[in-house]
C-alpha cells in the first residue's frame, strides 16, 4: 500500500484520539478534579501514540520531518474544526478560515518540489 496513504490514514486516526484526549474533558469532566481529566486523557493518548509513532516511521521513509509535521497540522485542523463545532458546540469564525489558508501555504512551500519538479 502507498506509504503516503498509510501515513495519512494513521495520522488521521491518531488525531481523532489526540483531539479527544486534549479537549473532550472540557465538556465531559469539567466538574471533576483536573487530575482525573489528566489521567483519562493520558489513557486516551496511549492509543494516539500507538498510531502516531508507526505513522511517522512509515512517513519518514518518503517525506522529511517538516513535511510530516505540516501534514499532521493539516489533519489536526480537519479533525479539530468539526470536533469543536459539533462536540464542543463552539462557533466557527473567520479565524478558522485564515488559519486554514496559512496551513495550506505551509503545505505548498514544503511540498512544492514534489509537486512541480
Amino acid at each position: 500500500m502507498n506509504r503516503y496513504f498509510v501515513t495519512v490514514l494513521l495520522l488521521f486516526a491518531s488525531n481523532v484520539f489526540m483531539t479527544f484526549a486534549w479537549y473532550a474533558h472540557l465538556r465531559n469532566l469539567a466538574q471533576k478534579p483536573w487530575i482525573i481529566a489528566a489521567l483519562l486523557s493520558w489513557g486516551i493518548a496511549l492509543f494516539e501514540y500507538m498510531l502516531q509513532v508507526p505513522a511517522n516511521r512509515i512517513g519518514h521513509s518518503v517525506m522529511t520531518v517538516a513535511q510530516l509535521k505540516i501534514i499532521q497540522e493539516v489533519i489536526t485542523l480537519i479533525v479539530f474544526v468539526p470536533f469543536s463545532i459539533f462536540y464542543l458546540k463552539e462557533r466557527i469564525t473567520l479565524d478558522y478560515v485564515w488559519a486554514g489558508f496559512c496551513i495550506l501555504g505551509a503545505v505548498f512551500f514544503l511540498f512544492r518540489r514534489k509537486l512541480f519538479f
